[in-house]
């Protein structure tokens, strides 16, 4: 006790002379009046001048430093799979992944080993965790996301945050708020009810603020409601600081800011990476002409010292040299996240687990083999060392199991490259396809006109700066088609160029102008010896031309060697999805497989009745086509460095899938339930796009279940190699008021034999509401995990927000008197049990 009396008094010597100390990690001081009172002694030494400077970032990842008062600048990273700004670090599943696994204890693991990588490279602030909703599956951070559910969000990201800034190192939740789309974010604007607002939309940002006590949050790009959220009061000043009480930095996300007026009276404290808006000079100018006061420049101030006196940045060096940057026990962490979340979808005729005594021969085909995919944008983490599908197979079957290897499909480039064009009878093979530049983005005037081979320039690049030139290219060939059939045209360019690709006359593909963009793809019937007139008109946004394009037969772009390795294996893996060029921050992914992969999964399926598909993606994919051609399907999503370990673990039986759904898996996407209000009505290229969520609260499960429609695969929805029954359900009491108390008991058994997981999860539905609700929402869950035979008495609490809805009349929470519905189960399709209780 006097060691502690001791360090306690030390410290606030420390920070009362503002001399650096060597300190543990051991989290925030928590905010108090002395906090306060050091706060303003600080502010009152700081110039105008020095005020305004504090609030623009500087050299891209970094928040201005102020020597008069010794306050260093701030250390910045990304982060979503890993802290990953400042060279190579542990890569851990996305958090769509992390979702999957329903473990809140995981959760706090991940983040306190995320903040032991910031600390191991001085890092001050973590860029995550991101809490948006999964609203549509062809969203390009889904996977960056906690997916569909409010209640599993916040359940998740609490633990997160306290574990992340458990070390010393503040958590930024972001975006704030709706951003639920790449495809144009800087222009959307997301026009929300108020009920789905704060009963969908702010839940997990709410449980943030007020449950994890995050340090800071981070706007969105995006318009919510018609006013871009970097400068909207309601969301920055009226609910995040006086609803909900939040004190640390709000930040702009990186070029969303748009206003100078705009954001600073808004409730912006912090633009980043740079003041262009937030400048010292125009906001100088704003408050001499009377539009911003010196009151609320000392606001945002308060708040960017307050968060560095709670933290300690200026009394500790934030470099950590005792940590190490490549940890084996942050290594085991994301190899339990990997186990953990992924998500057993089928398993006709028990194919898995795998028995290694039979299977001495394994095929793993498909262009996720190898090496682990990762994400795009400014999540992608580059590990020190990464266990890819195959060589994590490889390494489990040891000198007992073969395992043989194909990517099974050319890669774009070389598809692109591969592609014959007619060469005219007057040219030599290097001249099949002309080439027209002209000077300007009208395609008038006399062109520069020159031949080349191929239409293989493809470059997967974002965020590149635009040509001072705008040009416009139309490149013509011919391609004779050697059979009839379906043939593939794929087509990709990078950053914001755009593009139109007609055959025959007939506009096959096209890419608008957006921020950034995948491979397009479609299929066209062509027939055998007649000659397919092909034209492409290209927009380069960049100063140099990234456009590439081919043609494939669908029957020949398989590497017909898949079929014969798959033939010679006792089972097969296909691995497919998605990676860092298909799937990314800065524009929506594609809802079917990239080219070629359905054609894949089914050759190999043909070929070997023992297929396996290891899917990677942030979330749902057309399943219509291949799902029935194959036994078993595991959902890998993202799942960093350790995935390959991972799934050799579960393919052979030594860890049981634990994974359960984060959001709903729709048949078809005309089934979803944002089907209609997904996309706005089209704009010109920077204008702002409305885009109506229309379905309301009625998203993901809430819709399915409420309407009766049957996802494909159902939200909460997870296999096991074992089996689990549900009984004993207990509601008491029956009669409740609207503050909750509510307990929800009953048992779960593991009724096979085998040790698994499962996740017990607790729906409450609200029949006599006065306004029309979902026939049920979770409001509870607990991960359990069984011996064979063993059973667990799990016991769910219902607080007030279990029993409220948002009311629109009266700005706030309502509990409305009447009959609640409680179910119990582990799905959202799957409750056995069901019970009931009063609300007086």
């Amino acid at each position: 006790m006097r060691n502690k009396r001791f360090h306690s008094a030390f410290l606030a010597l420390m920070l009362a002379v503002g001399a650096p100390v060597a300190l543990q990690a051991q989290g925030p001081i928590p905010d108090s009046p002395a906090v306060e009172q050091q706060v303003n002694a600080l502010l009152a030494k700081l110039t105008l001048q020095q005020k305004l400077e504090l609030l623009g970032g500087v050299d891209s990842m970094y928040t201005h430093a102020e020597p008069s008062i010794g306050l260093p600048r701030l250390k910045m990273s990304d982060d979503s799979l890993g802290v990953r700004t400042w060279g190579p670090d542990t890569s851990y599943a996305a958090n769509i992944a992390l979702a999957a696994s329903w473990d809140p204890s995981l959760a706090g693991e991940i983040g306190s080993a995320l903040g032991r990588d910031a600390r191991a490279r001085g890092v001050n602030f973590i860029l995550g965790p991101g809490v948006n909703i999964y609203r549509a599956p062809m969203d390009g951070r889904n996977f960056e996301f906690m997916g569909e559910d409010p209640y599993l969000a916040s359940r998740m990201v609490v633990p997160w945050i306290k574990g992340v800034q458990s070390q010393d190192v503040i958590a930024t939740v972001k975006h704030y708020a709706a951003n639920n789309a790449e495809y144009d974010r800087h222009n959307i604007n997301a026009i929300i009810s108020e009920q789905a607002l704060h009963e969908i939309y702010l839940p997990a940002f709410r449980a943030a603020v007020e449950q994890g006590h995050v340090g800071a949050v981070m706007d969105s790009y995006n318009l919510v409601n018609g006013e871009h959220s970097t400068q909207n009061k309601e969301l920055n000043i009226d609910i995040l600081r006086k609803r909900w009480g939040f004190k640390g930095i709000l930040m702009s996300d990186w070029v969303a800011t748009y206003s100078t007026v705009g954001a600073a009276n808004g409730g912006l404290d912090l633009e980043m990476p740079f003041a262009e808006y937030m400048s010292p000079k125009k906001l100088s100018a704003a408050i001499q002409s009377g539009q911003v006061s010196v009151a609320t420049i000392n606001g945002k101030v308060r708040n960017i010292l307050r968060d560095a006196v709670r933290w300690g940045f200026l009394n500790h060096d934030q470099l950590d040299t005792s940590m190490p940057r490549d940890s084996f026990q942050n290594t085991q962490v994301a190899l339990r996240e990997a186990l953990e979340s992924t998500t057993l979808l089928k398993n006709d005729g028990h194919l898995l687990p795998l028995n290694p005594a039979r299977v001495r021969t394994l095929a793993i085909i498909g262009p996720d083999a190898w090496p682990m995919p990762e994400a795009g944008g400014s999540s992608n983490v580059t590990p020190y060392n990464s266990t890819s599908f195959l060589t994590g197979l490889m390494r489990f079957g040891g000198e007992k199991i073969k395992v043989l290897y194909l990517q099974g499909l050319p890669t774009t480039r070389e598809l692109f490259q591969q592609t014959k064009w007619v060469v005219p009878a007057n040219g030599s093979k290097w001249n099949a396809v002309k080439v027209e530049t002209f000077d300007n983005p009208n395609f008038t005037g006399t062109p520069e006109v020159h031949t080349q081979p191929a239409m293989d320039a493809y470059v997967a690049q974002e965020w590149t700066p635009a040509a001072k030139v705008r040009k416009s290219m139309r490149m013509t060939a011919e391609f004779l088609p050697k059979t009839t059939g379906q043939y593939i045209v794929v087509a990709g360019a990078g950053g914001s160029d755009r593009y139109q690709v007609m055959v025959n006359g007939k506009q096959v593909l096209e890419e608008t102008e957006h921020e950034g963009q995948a491979p397009l793809s479609a299929e066209i019937p062509l027939t055998a010896g007649q000659t397919a007139q092909i034209e492409v008109k290209y927009w380069p946004d960049a100063s140099y031309p990234r456009f590439g394009m081919g043609i494939v037969a669908a029957d020949k772009v398989v590497d017909p060697e898949a079929a014969k390795i798959a033939a010679q294996a006792d089972a097969a893996v296909v691995a497919v999805g998605f990676d860092h060029a298909t799937e990314s921050e800065g524009f929506d992914r594609s809802y079917a497989l990239p080219w070629g992969q359905q054609e894949l999964i089914n050759s190999v399926a043909k070929a070997n009745k023992h297929t396996i598909v290891a899917l990677v993606a942030g979330g749902a994919v057309a399943t219509q086509g291949w799902l029935d051609n194959v036994p078993a399907l595991l959902q890998t999503w993202y799942p960093g460095q350790e995935g390959g370990v991972a799934l050799a673990q579960i393919l052979f039986g030594e860890h049981d899938p634990e994974g359960h759904l984060p959001m709903s898996w729709a048949r078809a996407w005309k089934d979803n339930p944002t089907y209609h209000y997904y996309y706005g009505p089209k704009v010109p290229w920077g204008q702002v796009e409305p885009v109506k969520y229309g379905e309301g609260v009625f998203l993901g499960y809430r819709y399915y279940t409420t309407y009766d429609k049957k996802p494909l695969f159902p939200f909460g929805f997870g296999m096991s190699y074992t089996s689990f029954q549900y009984s004993h359900l207990q509601v008491s009491p029956e009669t409740a008021t609207p503050a909750g108390g509510i307990q929800v008991a009953f048992d779960v058994t593991n009724t096979g034999d085998r040790a698994g997981a499962d996740v017990a999860q607790v729906y409450v539905g609200d029949p006599s509401a006065k306004i029309k609700r979902p026939v049920e929402e979770l409001k509870g869950f607990e991960k359990v995990r069984l011996e064979p035979g063993q059973t667990q008495h799990v016991v769910v609490t219902l607080d007030h927000r279990a029993l409220a809805y948002w009311s629109e009349a009266k700005h706030g929470w309502e509990v409305d008197p009447g009959k609640f519905t409680v179910f119990a189960g582990d799905s959202s399709e799957n409750l056995p049990l069901k019970g009931s209780f009063e609300v007086k």
